[in-house]
């Protein structure tokens, strides 16, 4: 929970985890031009790939996450100050679940660069902005007809009265005096909980998918020296597609495994023999089934909270996981005695996918895609099991290990 909490955009998910691996005895590199560390990291904006070197020539087992979520961004230039209110120009970012950002309170976090370069994350937990709704007396229809949102009209949040410069705001936060260019996020600042009677549910922001990110560095951190070289990445903008430089579609986890075999010695063909040989691990979130919508899940393949990790197979490659996979991962988890459900989408609601097929396509890799299940997926802050956090994460220790 501590993780979830003060990781509020992707920025923060990298300087958390590097923090752990270097804790944990793993040394940061800036680039891959001089040999690589047997334990070792290297950071990308809001990426970050991990590694513990094992044998030459060995098969190499991949953990991959996203480190991004759906969330409200601000504009470059982004002061509106109208009708006696001070607001932010914002753009929505991934597939947001709109009306969930409504009436919540909102901290602001990310990055500013200087103009020398230098690089300064923030992350202002304090109530600052909101979104307010339409009050019911003006939207009179609004329960029957449901809550319709203009992305660029409606979603504009307020933080202030009068006039208020945001700049001149970022260069008080972050100490900066000429800041050439930002990354702020908004967040709703609603601490991580457990919920429920029986203390059976975890709420918080950003599950999807920072949950496998804490759960895969862990993993690292905790498993055992193999064999197998031990690799765990964590991509961002996941949510817009992953094609970027740090995106799953982009060259940084291909260029780090291509560095290892040549440090290794490997010849192309050697390197494309221990691809197929290896394994890769992709952890996002899964749809729990949902009470009051069940109709919207496949029966047979419907996950419930706190029964373990969900492997997500979908024939239409949108997950990754084929039946040598979908066998494999099976007895991963019964040898760690981990429990593991299977996901799979109605025929009529297609579903999302994740960095699986990516990393497959690019890599040549064998991918099985596996997720918490959850509740509220893209919504402002979401749910799933207690219990289920723990399965993931010894099952990414016994896959690594294996």
């Amino acid at each position: 929970m501590e993780w979830l909490d003060s990781c509020p955009t992707p920025y923060h998910v990298v300087e958390r985890a590097a923090t752990l691996l270097q804790s944990s005895q793993f040394q940061q590199v800036d680039g891959l031009s001089s040999e690589l560390p047997r334990n070792g990291f290297l950071c990308r904006d809001g990426s970050i790939v991990a590694w513990r070197l094992g044998a030459p020539d060995a098969p190499i087992r991949i953990v991959g996450a996203h480190t991004d979520s759906p969330n409200l961004r601000v504009l470059p230039q982004p002061n509106i100050s109208q009708s006696g209110w001070s607001q932010l120009a914002i753009e929505v970012y991934g597939g947001v679940l709109l009306n969930s950002w409504l009436d919540r309170d909102l901290g602001i976090a990310g990055r500013v660069i200087g103009v020398s370069g230098e690089s300064v994350l923030f992350n202002v937990t304090a109530p600052l902005a909101r979104v307010p709704q339409l009050a019911i007396h003006l939207d009179r229809e609004v329960n029957e007809r449901g809550v319709q949102l203009d992305k660029h009209q409606h979603l504009t949040p307020i933080w202030g009265v009068g006039t208020n410069n945001f700049s001149e705001w970022l260069r008080q936060v972050t100490g900066v005096d000429h800041i050439a260019a930002f990354d702020a996020h908004l967040f709703d600042i609603t601490p991580s909980a457990i919920l429920g009677v029986d203390n059976s549910m975890l709420a918080s922001g950003r599950l999807d998918n920072q949950l496998s990110c804490w759960a895969g560095i862990y993993a690292l951190i905790n498993s055992l020296h193999s064999e197998c070289t031990q690799i765990v990445v964590l991509n961002d903008h996941e949510e817009v597609g992953s094609d970027s430089a740090t995106g799953a579609g982009g060259p940084l986890l291909e260029s780090i495994i291509d560095a290892i075999s040549i440090q290794e010695g490997l010849s192309r063909g050697q390197h494309f023999d221990r691809m197929s040989r290896s394994w890769c691990l992709s952890a996002d979130n899964a749809h729990a089934i949902h009470p009051n919508y069940t109709e919207r899940h496949e029966p047979r393949h419907a996950p419930v909270p706190n029964a373990g990790v969900a492997l997500k197979i979908n024939g239409n490659q949108r997950y990754a996981t084929s039946s040598r996979g979908a066998a494999h991962i099976r007895g991963v988890a019964d040898s760690a005695g981990v429990p593991l459900q299977t996901f799979v989408s109605r025929n009529n609601m297609p579903c999302g996918s994740t960095i699986g097929p990516i990393a497959a396509t690019k890599l040549g890799i064998e991918a099985i895609d596996v997720g918490v299940p959850q509740l509220s997926m893209h919504s402002a802050r979401e749910m799933c099991g207690s219990a289920d956090p723990a399965h993931l994460l010894t099952l990414m220790v016994a896959f690594l290990n294996q």
